[in-house]
């Protein structure tokens, strides 16, 4: 049986009505009555004539990178009304997808267009960005604005977000919930155009979304209801329009868990965490490698907080350096620190876990369900042990395609050997004993001198060094080499450090041909609001003459 993720919500509603579900600041939502919201905000849209049965078609008579649904735009920080977007764009049978909020008009004109979208979700901190791109997107119809004391007036034609949900009954929503429905997520454009990814429903709940048990799927509706029996309290940290954030903050959910968000959702402040860890007894965070690990352990040497509660540390998007992760031991030493690798085009993919027992390292990971190391022209499947670095890919259950894009979606999901395998473009190398080598992504590998080298893999090596706060490592042309390796780096306050230094640092984990020809000195590294580094900034900063 395959299920959908509005009748998934529903179920575990009706098992558990009165159970806490979700937290945010003075914000206390129950099962009952996230469920009456999220229906609430479905059928304003389907009374105002978007999403439902009328305007989704069959997905048997569609390819993998065309939709059959309308879609709902998220632009949203961190809040209830974003859980209660995707799952009231889900109840109305819209395709809710997200939005970066740190982009500037242009992008977000193309991210609009791009995706089609005939409804959004905002928060009115963002109406004059949506304002001035309104104009040029003329399918855009249907205007939610979420009060978040910004102060800013409702945009014309828009509704205010209580408001709307005031308007409208809490009524079951009349659509046929079908797991063919889409979720899309758009991928977060660090080393291109953004891209919309297509799942059908049923493969992102098992791929990504909690929709199994110990590796095994669900069989029914009353058995995911049953199992959602919670006990734990998870906080999500990274942005929701990153899907980290919103995979663990619905798995959560799924689970039956308690999901709370930060005070502080406009920027990442460590101490709000901690305070948030504290009151809210948190089991389960979420981070996003060293970008997020790096504040909160200065934090900790500032200031004292109870976090016996916190049991697990996990790292999506970013693997923590090592060095960090022994840190994190010191102070709390019964933490399961877990490195999650996944992908918007592969869900979930890797994982990697390291206690006080194991001992801090990182750069090789233990692989799911599913996944193989496919050869350099992707033709056949690497067995473990194999010298070859190759592809890492996954079969199963994956995504349909990219949204408009049949050539991406051609190349990102070939058929090897009559099987159908998403290969996002990480170069790994596995073991005799299955242990899989990380070695980075494709897309951001430096050929230099006829090497390549991964800029992830220089990124680590120098985050050895005590006194480095950031780095981000990039190629710039070269005449001797072809492409070289620049190192961005950000120096931590009251460390003076030098190129020689950093030089030696990196020496003694990488080989010499992989070692920065040049280091460029920044107070501050540019990264995407869940933590990614730019790597499209990083190469302008590369470039910069001098």
């Amino acid at each position: 049986m395959e299920f959908n993720l509005a009748a998934v919500s529903e179920a575990i509603a009706a098992a558990k009505p009165d159970a806490e579900c979700l937290v945010w600041r003075d914000r206390r939502f129950t099962w009952a009555e996230f469920t009456e919201r999220s229906r609430r905000l479905a059928n304003y849209f389907l009374g105002r004539g978007v999403g439902g049965d009328e305007r989704t078609t069959p997905r048997s008579e569609l390819q993998g990178w065309e939709t059959g649904q309308d879609h709902l735009a998220l632009y949203l920080t961190n809040g209830n009304e974003y859980l209660e977007g995707m799952i009231g764009g889900y109840k109305a049978r819209l395709a809710p997808f997200n939005v970066n909020y740190r982009y500037v008009e242009e992008e977000l004109t193309y991210l609009l267009r791009d995706s089609g979208a005939r409804a959004i979700v905002y928060s009115s901190a963002f109406a004059p960005t949506l304002a001035a791109v309104l104009p040029n997107l003329p399918d855009l119809t249907v205007l939610v604005q979420v009060d978040d004391g910004s102060g800013h007036a409702l945009l014309p034609g828009a509704v205010e977000y209580e408001a709307a949900l005031a308007s409208v009954t809490a009524d079951r929503p009349a659509a046929e919930w079908s797991p063919d429905d889409l979720y899309i997520l758009y991928t977060g454009g660090t080393t291109g155009m953004p891209k919309g990814v297509l799942w059908r429903q049923a493969d992102i709940y098992v791929g990504a979304l909690g929709g199994h048990q110990n590796g095994t799927e669900w069989e029914d509706l009353d058995q995911i209801a049953a199992g959602a029996v919670g006990g734990m309290r998870f906080l999500p940290s990274p942005p929701f329009m990153h899907g980290a954030g919103h995979w663990i903050a619905l798995s959560g959910m799924h689970g039956g868990h308690v999901v709370v968000i930060q005070d502080e959702t406009a920027t990442f402040v460590a101490d709000d965490v901690w305070r948030t860890v504290e009151r809210e007894r948190i089991s389960f965070l979420l981070i996003v490698g060293d970008a997020f690990g790096r504040p909160l352990l200065d934090q900790l040497a500032k200031a004292s907080y109870d976090l016996s509660s916190l049991n697990i540390l996990l790292s999506g998007g970013a693997a923590l350096s090592a060095s960090l992760k022994a840190e994190f031991l010191e102070h709390l030493p019964h933490l399961m620190i877990i490195d999650g690798v996944g992908s918007s085009e592969a869900g979930g993919q890797l994982s990697h876990v390291t206690t006080k027992e194991t001992g801090a390292s990182t750069g090789t990971f233990t692989a799911g369900p599913g996944n193989v190391v496919l050869d350099d022209d992707l033709t056949r499947v690497l067995e473990p042990g194999h010298a070859e670095t190759g592809w890492l890919a996954k079969t199963g259950r994956i995504p349909l395609g990219y949204l408009g894009d049949q050539a991406k979606t051609e190349r990102t999901f070939p058929t090897v050997g009559g099987v159908r395998f998403s290969v996002p473009g990480d170069r790994v190398r596995m073991r005799a004993d299955g242990v899989v080598e990380l070695l980075g992504r494709d897309s951001v590998t430096i050929n230099s001198g006829g090497e390549k080298i991964f800029a992830e893999e220089v990124e680590h090596a120098l985050m050895h060094h005590p006194g480095v706060y950031d780095v981000v490592v990039c190629g710039r042309p070269s005449e001797r080499w072809g492409s070289e390796v620049v190192a961005i780096v950000r120096i931590r306050e009251g460390h003076d450090v030098t190129e020689a230094d950093l030089l030696a640092e990196a020496e003694r984990h990488l080989a010499r041909y992989k070692l920065p020809k040049a280091f460029v000195f920044r107070d501050e590294i540019v990264r995407s609001p869940a933590g990614k580094a730019d790597y499209r900034w990083a190469r302008g900063i590369a470039a910069e003459p001098g």
